[in-house]
């Protein structure tokens, strides 16, 4: 019974990687670059590179931009308050072409030149979660699946790796090729192990109501999602008039009536709802940065007059749960020793799947050649181009973005267009070097673009790393430099390992024995 248990959950193990390990790969490779989502921000947009002031900040310096929301009938006007993660006030809304943000000094108001940059927060943190596939929520759907494939990997790769515990403590890096990335994949299975549990079902959980949604439906009825957020949430809302609103009121009184409410919080945002709207309404969110639980407290004004119209009330214990899984998730409090072992778990997450992946290869890849089958080659071709050619295409946006010049239009979507055309030629070029030559030629590329990239920041910014060493304000930037260094690093020593390894030849069976695929 024992045996064809462990059989079973073998192949489920196999077959799980293979089939959903390239969705996995790009969700831990955006998600663990999504810890330092805000220090990307700052690196690739170069005016927000500013010191945090000190002086209160007024929330009525910031409203410069709310009559072009209101005038394109907006359906929500948002001011998003500095922290030392980023320290300028972004103001935004949703206009006909899409999300338009605008960057304002905190001290003056004054708006700053447009970075022209989604950068970490608006392109590779929502990559993380649904992959810029918004047709029929194909991406959330996807990331979904992958996040069961991957609890279904953490559970299946305990039972049938009976010694997995042991194998932590010997790593073999001198053995034949494929123990030593069987050693390595056990190492950063078991590192990782309750990290990988609990940030899997975590991203499920946040999206309970789209994986899971029999339960809101049955209380409320499948066209009442919006009805239960609001409920759920203790949130206010007020239908839409469709009749111009007075003039807005101020927002540092509304602040002021925040701080009396809750005088040790700090503002964290302020949402205008219908912009220009007689039913336009104000809500301001306290800063959760000091707590794990993403559970701002709130509170509702009229946007003409001021007047406090609704207080959220304490949440029910299910929802304090569900926002503390959320705020584990997200990492969004200030905690910087758990924010960095978030990124060495998040990196150890990502070297699991590439070294399963390279696990499975080179156990078939002798077999299949001799019998003239062809899923070796078409796994390690996608295999490639999700791991290696992923890396390659987000340094290839790195790199693009400074070399594109500051106002120039539509730089946005010539970054975006680099990042999927690299990753396109990615695909196409392990498609054509077989076997290791496309896993060793896009390590090299992979360094030449990470050290191209701290080079390019010198030079087009004057932010070399002996500037920023010395400033405090510029410590991330410093970080964003020698994280892509020591990228290179790694994958200089890779290139070099797959350049000058040589494997042993796998042991094939005589022709007449049943193969397995």
């Amino acid at each position: 019974m024992e045996p064809t248990f462990r059989q079973s959950m073998n192949w489920l193990h196999t077959w799980a990687g293979v089939v959903l390990g390239s969705v996995l790969f790009a969700v831990f490779w955006m998600g663990t670059l999504s810890v330092f989502d805000k220090e990307i921000d700052r690196w690739m947009a170069p005016t927000t590179r500013l010191e945090m002031p000190s002086a209160v900040i007024s929330l009525d310096a910031q409203r410069a931009t709310y009559a072009e929301a209101a005038a394109v009938g907006a359906p929500t006007w948002n001011i998003f308050m500095p922290n030392d993660r980023l320290p300028v006030v972004r103001t935004g809304w949703r206009g006909t072409a899409g999300v338009v943000l605008r960057y304002n000094d905190p001290a003056t108001g004054n708006q700053l030149p447009d970075p022209g940059t989604l950068a970490g927060s608006g392109f590779l943190y929502p990559f993380h979660y649904h992959l810029h596939l918004y047709l029929l929520n194909i991406g959330f759907w996807l990331v979904g699946a992958a996040g069961m494939a991957m609890l279904v990997l953490c559970v299946s790769g305990v039972i049938i790796h009976r010694k997995i515990f042991v194998d932590f403590f010997t790593f073999r890096p001198q053995r034949n090729r494929r123990r030593a990335v069987l050693d390595l994949h056990n190492l950063a299975g078991v590192l990782g192990l309750p990290f990988h549990l609990v940030i899997t079902l975590s991203g499920l959980v946040i999206f309970f109501n789209l994986y899971f949604p029999s339960g809101w439906i049955a209380a409320y009825g499948p066209t009442k999602l919006r009805v239960f957020t609001q409920e759920t949430y203790g949130a206010f809302s007020r239908p839409k008039s469709n009749k111009p609103g007075p003039p807005l009121a101020s927002f540092d009184t509304m602040a002021a009536e925040v701080h009396r409410l809750w005088p040790q919080d700090q503002i964290a945002s302020v949402t205008v709802y219908y912009p220009g709207d007689a039913a336009a309404f104000v809500q301001i969110n306290t800063s959760t940065i000091e707590q794990v639980t993403s559970l701002p407290k709130a509170a509702f004004f009229d946007a003409g007059t001021g007047a406090l119209l609704f207080r959220q009330a304490e949440l029910a214990p299910v929802m304090t749960t569900f926002r503390f899984l959320y705020g584990l998730h997200a990492i969004q409090f200030h905690h910087w020793t758990l924010r960095w072992l978030y990124f060495v778990l998040g990196i150890a997450g990502c070297v699991l799947i590439g070294t399963g992946f390279l696990f499975w290869l080179d156990s078939r890849r002798q077999r299949h050649a001799v019998l003239g089958l062809s899923g070796v080659r078409v796994v390690e071709t996608l295999a490639t181009a999700s791991v290696t050619g992923l890396i390659v295409a987000t340094l290839a946006f790195f790199v693009i973005n400074r070399l594109l010049p500051l106002g120039l239009g539509g730089r946005s979507a010539v970054e975006i267009e680099t990042f999927y055309a690299v990753w396109i030629a990615s695909l196409i070029h392990a498609g054509l070097r077989s076997g290791r030559k496309g896993w060793r030629e896009q390590s090299a590329a992979i360094a030449g673009l990470a050290i191209l990239a701290v080079l390019l920041n010198a030079v087009t910014t004057g932010d070399s790393l002996l500037r920023t060493l010395g400033h405090r304000y510029l410590w991330p930037v410093a970080g964003m430099d020698l994280l892509l260094l020591l990228g290179a690093a790694f994958a200089i020593v890779a290139t070099l390992k797959l350049r000058g390894v040589v494997v042993r030849p796998a042991n094939v069976r005589p022709a007449g024995e049943e193969q397995r695929a």
